[in-house]
């Protein structure tokens, strides 16, 4: 037997309303301090998503709870403090300010940006819900990830797609599920490349650095692998760059099973070895600095280059909020709105339409 399932209720209604669109941009999520209690609730939600983590579940859960929460908070804790701001975690103040410069790009009484989090606070049901209160009724969800993978875009389109299983009304929403290809993505990335070059030089080798998430998710059908090669092809041409100016590889393996190859680190470490002595690195796949960016790659990877030989190595910072990411971002969501009526109609059809819902009976 199915239960009747138990619907929030609806926000007060006005016939002759105008009609609100929101931009909702969405991000990872970021504990709430440099702790190992807060890394500890941050990473039990995290890591508990079946996304994220696709082995049989009785399995995992005893091997999170059992092994991983006992450990790693403190880890983490000591790596997050190493980059944390008086603002907070970057990644937090990154999308808060793309959602920002975003939204000065739209006339806020036509179009809302907010940001939310997929784990942690600013939750994006709780975000659906704030949005919900004030009317809005065309939600594009836009990801701050460049590239898909089930592990990211999807859990993003899920916490949406629970926030609705509650919601009686549903706003019309559209969703973004890539732009790796996107010009203005790719734009952006080459000119903040250019930009590092005409202050420090140009290294001998750009290493092109993805997040990497496990193997088999490609022979499952993840297309993350290849949107990541595409991504580097084009800018590599955006750049003018030869093959052998550039290298691609994935950063963050996490636990014992085989993650897609080459793996950052190594691959880095090898260049060293093999005689390079100055690398440009960038990570093109996160579009605001965090944790993955600036205590791995910046710390961590360094520290391997100029263990192994190495001389200089320059990491370019992510895109953040420089003018030509929010220009690729607003064009990016125009296209994904296109046909929505984002200028909203005249007050005089909106009061003609109240007037005829009136007529009919219609309280308010």
């Amino acid at each position: 037997m199915t239960s009747t399932p138990r619907f929030a209720a609806e926000p007060p209604y006005k016939h002759g309303q105008a009609a609100k669109t929101a931009i909702l941009y969405c991000n990872l999520g970021t504990p709430d301090a440099p702790t190992a209690s807060a890394l500890r609730r941050y990473l039990a939600e995290f890591l508990s998503d079946a996304r994220v983590v696709e082995i049989p579940r009785l399995l995992w859960l005893a091997i999170l709870h059992g092994i991983i929460l006992r450990v790693r908070p403190a880890k983490s804790a000591h790596k997050y403090a190493s980059i944390w701001t008086s603002e907070g975690s970057p990644l937090k103040v990154w999308t808060q300010r793309q959602a920002q410069a975003l939204q000065a790009t739209f006339d806020p009484a036509h179009v809302q940006v907010r940001f939310a989090m997929r784990y942690g606070s600013d939750a994006i049901p709780q975000v659906l819900d704030e949005l919900k209160a004030q009317g809005v009724n065309r939600v594009l969800v836009l990801p701050a990830y460049p590239q898909y993978s089930a592990t990211t875009t999807a859990s993003v389109f899920d916490a949406v797609y629970h926030w609705g299983l509650r919601t009686r009304q549903l706003p019309e929403f559209r969703f973004v599920n890539h732009y790796h290809d996107h010009p203005g993505y790719i734009q952006a990335l080459a000119a903040k490349i250019q930009a590092h070059w005409a202050v420090h030089g140009r290294s001998e080798q750009l290493v092109m650095s993805f997040h990497g998430v496990p193997a088999r998710t490609l022979q499952l059908g993840d297309p993350y692998h290849c949107e990541c090669h595409k991504t580097a092809r084009l800018l590599a041409e955006a750049l003018s760059l030869r093959k052998e100016d550039y290298k691609v590889c994935f950063q963050s393996r996490f636990g014992k099973a085989k993650w897609l190859e080459p793996y950052t680190e190594p691959t880095v470490r090898q260049l060293a070895k093999d005689g390079t002595k100055s690398v440009d690195i960038v990570c093109p796949g996160f579009v605001g600095d965090c944790l993955e960016t600036l205590e791995e790659i910046a710390m961590e990877v360094k520290a391997a280059f100029l263990e192994d030989g190495g001389s200089q190595f320059h990491y370019i910072e992510c895109l953040n909020d420089s003018p030509a990411w929010i220009e690729g971002l607003q064009s990016l969501a125009m296209q994904h709105m296109g046909g929505w009526r984002l200028e909203g109609v005249s007050a005089k059809h909106r009061e003609d339409s109240r007037t005829a819902a009136l007529a009919m009976g219609a309280k308010d």
